[in-house]
């Protein structure tokens, strides 16, 4: 149970290690800062972003630093580029229930989805 992310750099074919994320709660057009991060060398967290216990129903973003990620790998991207920050804004209903929230992404596209 709990919450989870994983970002995979389609570019590179590799994970995004290195990106910054952040985390907020949200609620209407307030969104709280609940963690900063940097993923590890599989493009993940090293710990969940909520374990089994602190997980709640509510909605949460998760907003990845997409152009700082690919401009930090050397990569030429125009100004401005086309993605900056990715920010996907998601619901919580069970909390029994774990939460995976995977993106996959290049300077020009991304795509997510509900994991497990």
């Amino acid at each position: 149970m709990g919450l989870s992310t994983h970002v995979l750099d389609t570019m590179h074919g590799c994970p995004a290690a290195g990106m910054q994320v952040k985390l907020y709660a949200t609620d209407g057009d307030t969104a709280t800062l609940v963690k900063d991060l940097t993923l590890n060398h599989d493009g993940r967290t090293d710990a969940p972003l909520f374990d089994n216990h602190s997980l709640k129903v509510g909605t949460y973003r998760l907003s990845f630093n997409v152009a700082g990620y690919f401009k930090a790998k050397g990569v030429q991207l125009p100004a401005p580029n086309f993605l900056t920050v990715v920010n996907l804004d998601f619901g919580v209903a069970h909390v029994d229930q774990h939460y995976h929230v995977p993106l996959l992404v290049s300077p020009w596209s991304y795509s997510t989805y509900r994991g497990s």
